[in-house]
């Protein structure tokens, strides 16, 4: 037995010929949470920047490199020689298509340039930031299920879902298993480690554990996503999900050392 689609309309409002989608709004609530909430975040710390004006004014920075890495990325990873043919496609937006690894490069980069501009902190300002990306990865996810995209593979567990662009056969509901391990759970556990002190104070440590965190997260629910049809597997059962993801593991893995190793010196 499975589970019906809720149906839910694509668009939340109309406003004359403007249609106002649940994506866009996904997109908008991650950055306005995410946003409140790096303010508490960078009200904890007693040891100067990032104070709440470097978070206000990184706000854009974030934007930027969120919305080009991620199309970017996409036209890139996903769908090269579509766009390749066609070059004008990739900017359109509005037709759907970005890579959260994409966008994890592009606000990688925004915190470079930023920090460099303003002389923060790398690391501090990066932990805080990576705090807050599952917000807007929970918000992003739902928004996936409601446009019936990403589902999963074909299953017969009970909450198995028929899609309508999925066929006839129930398949797992992916996205509602990112939403909770790669914004939900991933978020509580970076929360938590932001409180305590301890680690706060060794700045680093919490970027590596959302590298880490994410890419482990991903690559198990991989497992049970479809693959995209254009892709397909990379390397027999291997999903370009699961690659992409694996480098982030690698990275997170080196932050923590150099964070751990750098402190340690310091003391």
């Amino acid at each position: 037995m499975a589970l019906s689609f809720p149906n839910i309309d694509p668009v939340a409002l109309s406003l004359g010929p403007l249609d106002i989608r649940w994506y866009s709004l996904a997109y908008l609530a991650g950055f306005l949470i995410g946003w409140k909430v790096a303010l508490y975040l960078s009200g904890l710390s007693k040891n100067g920047r990032p104070t709440r004006e470097d978070i206000d004014n990184f706000l854009p920075f974030a934007v930027l490199g969120v919305i080009l890495g991620g199309r970017i990325g996409y036209v890139l990873f996903y769908q090269s020689s579509v766009y390749l043919n066609d070059p004008l496609q990739a900017l359109k937006i509005w037709q759907g298509g970005m890579s959260f690894h994409g966008g994890t490069i592009g606000v990688i980069l925004a915190l470079i340039l930023f920090a460099r501009i303003q002389k923060i902190p790398l690391l501090r300002l990066s932990d805080i930031v990576c705090v807050v990306v599952p917000i807007g990865l929970f918000f992003g996810r739902i928004a996936n299920f409601i446009n019936g995209e990403l589902f999963g593979r074909v299953s017969n567990v009970p909450w198995a879902v028929v899609f309508p662009y999925g066929g006839a056969e129930p398949r797992h509901p992916s996205q509602l298993y990112e939403a909770i391990l790669e914004g939900a759970v991933l978020f509580v556990i970076l929360l938590f480690l932001y409180h305590k002190k301890s680690i706060r104070e060794r700045s680093g440590i919490i970027s590596g554990a959302f590298l880490m965190g994410y890419g482990l997260f991903r690559m198990f629910i991989e497992f049970y996503r479809q693959p995209d049809e254009y892709l397909g597997f990379i390397f027999g059962s291997i999903s370009m999900g699961q690659l992409l993801s694996l480098p982030m593991v690698l990275l997170g893995a080196g932050v923590i050392t150099y964070s751990c190793r750098r402190n340690n010196k310091a003391k």
